[in-house]
């Protein structure tokens, strides 16, 4: 599902406005229509009291209508106004007409003093409806705005968010000063990024999104950037029934180079979520003094011994793997194995000398920090899966920096690079060089676990070894992985999850990508 910024809304309605003819009139009369009826599906079939908090612009014009609606279906109705009725312009002073004109109840609210004064009188009501910013929003939150935004989140209720709660920046997500925590958020047209990242993802609760007739045409000729991952938009060929003539080398060859002392559980998750995923034949590379451990750990995953020092690749290594990578389809690099100069000198001349996709996790990243020009060397294509800190130590800031603009560094990072960057975490980026950002919503906090990014590389690894594209190996694996996670945590909590929790509901998640039922957002046609 496409995403769009405040910018690209903005652009969206005037188009819709001015080039295909529909009144905006008519576009809040969808809006508001598709929210009341959310709002009656949602919290009915008992008929509710709501208070609506209507500010003066066309946000407020869209909580008139939902207050039309409600008010014919029998519901009771307060709309609180945080304006003097004279100063309503445009769409929203129609709606406001026709609202005083049904004898619709309506109060005005112009100072601090007043908001207090009708705390008793809110507090009655079941439901609330913030209609008070909407996307235009910039700038801090102040005023009597700011309080009533105080006032909402004080009083418990369920609160319904029009378009976006108010106080959050529609495209970053970030908290203006002081934002309405929304039980639920109907966003109008297309999802604004705001509400699908921290720390706006936070404030919007459920998320519908209504459709208010914005032309297709229009939404395709915009070429939008940003898109939410929808496994029925992914490449989903490796996960379907397989012919009956097949082999194992119809399935790809990965070489996974991981592990060092202390760190062979790395290398074997990686290894194991290779073959889980379903790459035909996996061989682990390993230091060769640690062979002996993950030839115990391991069944199904081959394994070969590579020159070490003290547990550690040696610079010896890499001839050893120049020998072995033909015949290999993909290579994964990183997992478990340091920073030395073996582990580096691996990393670095792999990049410049593999004719394989590669994907570079864990400690292979950190061989590039200091080193990032080697990734315009590249013979083939290549894919980064850091965390925040990692990405931190790559771009030499901290990972603060990078937590609060993960969507513009992963763009910048992969248009600079030539490459794929997978920015891990809550809601983790894949970015491409083209631009082009997606954004992930699977994964819960339990899978802050140690581990979790080995079992990635393995997935992402054994995409790209079966032959299947490199952006589409990223973005199913980043899915599943994140899916497998919510799985376990439906049944063992997030406390208890443990990576390799990861592996056992892999085959519950496939099943439930193919069967097609795996919806985020919820749509609410016209």
């Amino acid at each position: 599902m496409k995403l769009v910024t405040r910018e690209e809304m903005r652009e969206l309605d005037r188009r819709t406005i001015e080039e295909i003819g529909i009144l905006g009139l008519v576009l809040m009369e969808n809006a508001g229509r598709g929210t009341a009826q959310i709002i009656k599906k949602r919290f009915g079939p008992e008929k509710k009291k709501v208070a609506i908090f209507c500010g003066r612009g066309n946000n407020g014009g869209d909580g008139l209508v939902v207050a039309r609606y409600l008010k014919n279906w029998g519901w009771s109705v307060k709309v609180y106004l945080l304006s003097e009725k004279e100063k309503i312009t445009g769409d929203a002073k129609v709606n406001l007409e026709v609202w005083l004109k049904m004898g619709g109840e309506l109060k005005e609210i112009l100072n601090e003093e007043e908001l207090h004064l009708i705390k008793e009188e809110i507090e009655k009501f079941d439901l609330i409806v913030d209609a008070l910013l909407g996307t235009g929003l910039k700038d801090e939150v102040k005023g009597i705005s700011k309080e009533a935004i105080h006032l909402i989140n004080a009083l418990g209720k369920p609160v319904i968010a029009i378009d976006v709660p108010s106080g959050i920046d529609a495209t970053s997500g970030k908290v203006l000063g002081v934002a309405v925590k929304a039980t639920l958020t109907a966003t109008f047209g297309l999802p604004k990024i705001g509400l699908l990242i921290h720390p706006g993802l936070e404030y919007t609760g459920e998320l519908f999104v209504v459709d208010i007739s914005i032309p297709q045409v229009l939404v395709e000729e915009m070429n939008l950037k940003h898109t939410l991952l929808d496994p029925q938009e992914v490449d989903l060929s490796p996960l379907r029934p397989r012919p009956l003539d097949t082999h194992k080398t119809s399935y790809g060859h990965l070489l996974i180079l991981a592990g060092s002392v202390g760190k062979t559980g790395a290398a074997a998750m990686a290894g194991e979520a290779a073959l889980k995923m379903g790459t035909g034949l996996v061989t682990l590379g390993v230091p060769k003094s640690l062979n002996p451990i993950l030839e115990v750990k391991l069944t199904e995953v081959m394994t070969y011994p590579l020159s070490d020092k003290e547990g550690v690749f040696s610079e010896e290594a890499l001839k050893e793997v120049l020998e072995i990578l033909p015949g290999k389809t993909a290579l994964a690099i990183g997992p478990g194995i340091g920073t030395d100069r073996g582990a580096k000198k691996l990393t670095l001349e792999l990049l410049k000398l593999s004719r394989v996709p590669i994907v570079i996790d864990a400690d292979g990243i950190n061989c590039l920090v200091g080193e990032l020009e080697v990734l315009k060397s590249k013979k083939a294509p290549v894919i980064l899966t850091p965390h925040p800190g990692e990405m931190a130590r790559l771009l030499g800031i901290t990972s603060k920096e990078v937590q609060s603009q993960r969507i513009e560094l992963s763009r910048e990072f992969a248009e600079k690079y030539g490459v794929i960057l997978v920015l891990k975490g809550s809601r983790t980026v894949i970015a491409e060089p083209g631009g082009r950002v997606f954004i992930n919503p699977t994964g819960n906090p339990g899978m802050a676990s140690g581990g979790t990014g080995d079992i990635l590389t393995g997935m992402i690894g054994g995409l790209l070894a079966q032959g299947m594209n490199p952006l589409e190996a990223a973005k199913l694996g980043v899915y599943l992985h994140g899916l497998s996670g919510d799985l376990a945590k439906e049944e063992r909590g997030e406390v208890c999850l443990v990576a390799t929790d990861l592996l056992r509901y892999l085959p519950q998640a496939i099943k439930e990508v193919l069967k097609g039922d795996v919806a985020h957002i919820k749509q609410e046609p016209q």
